[in-house]
């Protein structure tokens, strides 16, 4: 069977790159799915969307996602359950806050309403937090949250509507390119496409090198718990770039949490106990009032990441296209990204230039330093 364009990697990068193939016209595309869709690192995700950048490629890539956002349960047909309750990123030092001042005024300049704000102006948002644990804080109001499950979903069934094929439990075990054409050996059997997509999240660099190219991409753990529902206590995400903190309460009430941790790179999902003191000591610290919150479950996904913790974006070969390494942010720029992704595949030139996220800057050691990250 054959194809114009295949996409290995069934998360939302690759079900959205499908879908924007489709909806600019090229629908003979298929999608390798070794699972389900969402059933990777998308569906173990925070799921959290932000805006408060210090990049200004970063800022852009966002603030065009947020603005997909937006309208994107009404273009797909199912409500993602997207919530703007913004971002409040707090500040421990004196030096990060002359890095938010700076961040501030480059998400101002491209339209992102973020703001600084004093210790006082925080508990009124968040009264649950500890005064004494920051000295200051910034506030993004159109930051904020989407489940990753629901948005997978409504990405590939909508790719569907238009004539992708989403083929779930195959996994692809070889590449041969041969004429042009990239041969694919599946657990399903064997397929041709024109184009090949590498969006396989976590296992990026495997995939890669089936198709004869080396990227620096490498993946480990990050974990994150759930607790059960209590009544509504606030709308943000709390965030920490000192601790690794992350803190949003759910459409339902449960709180999700998660924490960076120095993990050596590997392929294991598996959650821990230590993780479950670490974060309980870090979170409780800053949000006294989670020590008497009950934990549900934990669980844990895949950061694929690079040397830089910035994507790798582009054609790296002839025909060979890699949206990889997000480094725990693919999601929230998912939907902008794809677009641009569908829009090179096709060759059309995107709004924005991501030629700074190439393969080659890491030959050239032109790496992008991104000052606002977790983990």
């Amino acid at each position: 069977m054959s194809f114009d364009v295949g996409v290995i990697g069934g998360g939302v990068i690759g079900c959205a790159i499908a879908y924007n193939l489709a909806k600019f016209g090229q629908k003979n595309v298929v999608v390798f799915e070794r699972q389900y869709p969402g059933a990777g690192s998308t569906g173990r995700c925070g799921a959290g969307v932000r805006q408060q950048w210090g990049l200004e490629m970063n800022c852009r890539l966002a603030r065009g996602s947020v603005k997909i956002f937006e309208q994107l349960s009404s273009e797909l047909g199912v409500d993602i359950e997207f919530r703007q309750g913004g971002y409040l990123v707090l500040a421990h030092t004196e030096k990060q806050i002359e890095q938010f001042e700076k961040n501030v005024s480059l998400q101002n300049s491209l339209g992102i309403p973020s703001r600084i704000i004093t210790v006082e102006e925080a508990l009124e948002i968040v009264p649950y937090l500890n005064p004494e644990s920051f000295i200051a804080a910034t506030f993004c109001p159109t930051d904020g949250h989407a489940n990753p499950l629901l948005t997978n979903y409504a990405y590939a069934k909508a790719a569907e509507r238009l004539g992708v094929k989403v083929m779930k439990f195959t996994e692809v075990s070889g590449v041969e390119r041969s004429n042009g054409v990239f041969k694919l050996t599946t657990s399903r059997g064997n397929f041709e496409v024109g184009c090949l997509v590498n969006a396989a999240g976590g296992y990026s660099k495997p995939v890669a090198a089936m198709v004869g190219v080396d990227i620096p991409t490498y993946s480990e753990r990050h974990q994150i718990l759930v607790t059960a529902p209590v009544p509504r206590m606030f709308d943000c995400m709390v965030i920490s770039f000192t601790s690794g903190i992350y803190a949003q309460q759910v459409p339902q009430g449960s709180f999700v949490l998660g924490i960076a941790e120095n993990e050596e790179p590997s392929y294991n999902t598996n959650s821990s106990w230590q993780f479950l003191e670490h974060i309980t000591y870090e979170v409780t610290s800053i949000l006294p009032v989670f020590g008497e919150l009950s934990i549900v479950r934990q669980w844990a996904g895949l950061y694929n990441k690079t040397p830089d913790s910035q994507p790798i974006l582009g054609e790296v070969s002839p025909g060979f296209f890699v949206a990889v390494g997000f480094s725990g942010h693919g999601f929230m720029i998912a939907p902008k990204t794809a677009e641009i992704m569908a829009k090179l595949i096709l060759g059309i030139k995107p709004d924005i230039d991501i030629s700074y996220l190439s393969l080659d800057r890491f030959e050239k050691g032109e790496l992008i330093v991104e000052p606002s990250v977790v983990g």
